[in-house]
């Protein structure tokens, strides 16, 4: 009896010891259960129109909108530099109307500027989308605040001569076309603030005489187009489909919203995303 009795006999330092270590998990469990109730009462408090902890009002989030604003978000593809622009030769801008370069990428170039609807800035806007807008005067002169907007999303304002004569490249000497050209880039720079560097020719047209001029102005290149969004679809010079580094001709019109949907559709089809010419350069 006497041995058992000493086989039983535990240190009381052992048991404090021990004790101490319940009272500890007991708090942390207690914290822990809290914590949770806590997190239970406010998910059954989503609906109210606010949650109150502790007399603090907490605004009801709105977990659709929260949604809706996360998915909207489009991550714009870099655009590495794997295109050198053509340089300028005897005195004559390149001409372009294809990118060479090995990413999914297209470029759109809106011309004129004759409609000036809010809808476009905000389709712009929406969409994610910024282009080159080839502006002439003629059209823009009335209103270029409104151009404003799309270059404060990230599009830039680049030359389609003062006056808009599609007939210039037959009808008017050098000294003429450089006037319409030179003349636009002063206009552009005093109303938005930076020169332009490309120069598209009203109805795509174009001679030496033009190219000569617009290098004199100042422009890196002449940009036509191998695709275009009219009237709610989209028309091709080559193929059937939109191809990596194509450029697109758009217009300001009243079809603005057709024409820019038909060319995202053709973009989502052909699994292509948007970039500026500027930033290819």
């Amino acid at each position: 009896m006497i041995v058992c009795l000493k086989y039983m006999d535990f240190p009381t330092s052992h048991l404090k010891v021990r004790s101490y270590k319940i009272i500890i998990v007991s708090i942390f469990l207690i914290l822990v259960l809290s914590a949770a109730c806590l997190l239970l009462y406010s998910l059954s408090s989503i609906g109210a129109d606010s949650v109150k902890i502790n007399k603090l009002n907490i605004p009801k989030i709105d977990i659709s909108e929260v949604s809706s604003k996360i998915l909207a978000l489009q991550v714009e593809p870099y655009l590495v530099s794997d295109y050198s622009l053509p340089s300028i030769r005897d005195g004559l801008a390149p001409v372009i109307y294809k990118v060479s370069t090995s990413q999914n990428l297209v470029f759109l170039g809106i011309d004129d500027g004759a409609f000036k609807d809010q809808s476009v800035v905000d389709l712009m806007q929406q969409n994610h989308i910024k282009a080159s807008l080839f502006l002439s005067k003629a059209f823009i002169a009335s209103n270029p605040a409104f151009f404003k907007q799309l270059v404060a999303q990230g599009s830039y304002v680049e030359n389609h001569t003062l006056s808009h004569d599609v007939n210039m490249v037959k009808t008017q000497d050098y000294t003429q076309q450089k006037a319409e050209i030179c003349g636009m880039s002063d206009y552009v720079e005093s109303n938005f603030g930076r020169r332009p560097v490309f120069f598209r020719p009203p109805g795509g047209a174009y001679s030496d005489t033009m190219l000569k001029a617009a290098a004199d102005c100042g422009m890196k290149a002449v940009v036509t187009w191998i695709a275009k969004a009219n009237g709610g679809s989209m028309q091709y010079q080559v193929g059937n489909k939109l191809r990596a580094g194509d450029i697109v001709l758009m217009h300001f019109r009243p079809e603005f919203k057709q024409d820019l949907q038909a060319f995202i559709d053709a973009c989502n089809a052909a699994g292509l995303h948007t970039a500026l010419l500027e930033d290819a350069m």
